[in-house]
């Protein structure tokens, strides 16, 4: 990582992947069986963690694992499989070795020691590339927030600019004075990157308030499941899509109407990956939250994967994490059009109430739609409402609340038909003068789909 004292873009270590070289990496994974009683059991997945590295530039020529019944204090690996690494490390010619799993600080440093390269945890190689493709100031700070977080505790390990001071005659002192005053700046910026996060926080309150009264549906899923493209589909939006993990950090909401004339926004979120990060998760807790804010969610899934199952188990994790109450759920299959009929028959067993749908031919966008607009349906209410002529303030603001369809005036008030959603409805009844004549509420076709 960026030496901490230097001066970077909003605090942060954004860094354009044109700028850093391509480095020749060895992945390691560590399986952790948690034989012992309450031991957490822990595998490694070194394809996922390929593709991360793919994504950050990193050029895989190699990959070791080892099974353990609980990981070395010292190095996570074994004294013989650390040799082992040494050997593929020096015989690939490998700059960096990446761990699928998290490194103790002093693990760490251990292992760079060991194997004179660079060494990164599953942990480091994601906020790198958050970094890479932070893109917006929002998403700038989250990711320096992330970052500092995570470099607080492992300073010693990447300190690196007064490396002369690590001992002899002369060197007592002021080494350990210079890290003191590193940590120091750090603590300053994470205040700082906070404060600027809550003060962003505050500009999305108002946002959302403005939006309270509209529908609300966020995309949400697996990183690389489609969420984008999907999103592209429906609104035309122009999302940023590339076949790489975590290509999109930053919302995008665009408003939808669907073929029965209902409005509402579609949002597509940041995507998840498993074991996420902490830091992420807590840093990213603003951008996260137009997926509380939502009326319903679509749980986007890659079904030409083949990981459907711990897919869905990882986004399910991070939604209990960052929702306050469970939210209506739609699970949408996506990216069909890469799938055998034999998959896609299994896939239609394991998840009969699921929407099938693909980005790229369109199957299933108009299904989706439907199952918004029916849920809209089922909520509104018709209403016939009499506003005195003196409360012309209530009268244009049945205007920003419901879809009004007539008014007629009378002698000395307004008669006027509307259409009301649930939210709205309980709003309607505070206006200052407006008396319900008529109310019915909307009675939808059946739909086998639950949501």
């Amino acid at each position: 990582m960026t030496n901490p004292t230097e001066s970077t873009r909003d605090g942060a270590f954004y860094v354009p992947a044109d700028e850093k070289p391509r480095e020749v990496a060895i992945l390691v994974g560590v399986n952790i069986t948690g034989s012992r009683p309450g031991a957490p059991a822990r595998w490694a997945d070194l394809d996922e963690l390929e593709r991360l590295a793919e994504t950050a530039g990193a050029l895989v020529k190699g990959r070791l694992e080892q099974r353990r019944e609980r990981p070395d204090v010292r190095s996570l690996l074994g004294k013989g499989k650390v040799e082992q690494l040494k050997m593929l490390v020096e015989s690939e010619k490998a700059n960096l070795v990446i761990f699928d799993n998290d490194l103790a600080p002093a693990q760490g440093r251990n292992l760079e020691k060991l194997l004179c390269c660079r060494v990164l945890d599953r942990t480091e190689l994601i906020l790198d590339i958050f970094a890479r493709h932070a893109r917006t100031r929002q998403s700038r700070l989250q990711v320096s927030l992330a970052q500092y977080e995570y470099m607080l505790p492992r300073l010693a390990r990447m300190w690196t600019h007064l490396e002369r001071q690590a001992g002899g005659i002369g060197a007592r002192g002021p080494g350990e004075t210079q890290i003191e005053t590193d940590r120091r700046i750090i603590r300053q910026r994470i205040s700082q990157l906070r404060r600027d996060l809550a003060s962003i926080r505050k500009q999305m309150d108002t946002q959302h308030k403005q939006r309270d009264q509209q529908f609300r549906v966020a995309l949400v899923g697996y990183t690389n499941a489609g969420k984008s493209s999907l999103m592209n589909n429906i609104t035309q939006a122009g999302v940023y899509v590339r076949d790489e993990l975590f290509a999109t950090l930053d919302a995008t909401t665009r408003r939808v109407e669907t073929s029965d004339g209902h409005m509402f926004l579609m949002t597509d979120t940041v995507g998840f990956v498993r074991n996420i990060p902490h830091h992420l998760v807590e840093s990213f807790r603003a951008t996260l939250s137009e997926v509380n804010e939502a009326d319903l969610l679509f749980h986007v899934v890659d079904a030409a994967s083949g990981e459907d199952e711990a897919h869905i188990e990882a986004v399910d994790k991070v939604l209990k994490e960052v929702c306050d109450e469970r939210k209506p759920t739609l699970l949408v299959l996506n990216k069909v059009d890469n799938v055998s009929p034999g998959v896609r028959d299994r896939l239609a067993q394991a998840y009969p109430d699921a929407v099938f749908t693909s980005a790229v031919t369109g199957e299933g966008v108009n299904e989706l739609l439907d199952e918004v607009a029916l849920r809209l349906r089922s909520e509104e209410r018709h209403l016939v409402v009499n506003v005195p002529n003196d409360q012309q303030r209530s009268l244009a603001q049945l205007h920003e609340l419901a879809d009004v369809s007539s008014i007629e005036y009378e002698d000395n008030h307004a008669v006027v038909r509307l259409r009301v959603n649930g939210p709205n409805y309980g709003r309607l009844l505070q206006l200052a003068g407006v008396e319900i004549v008529e109310v019915a509420r909307h009675r939808p076709e059946s739909s086998s789909r639950s949501v």
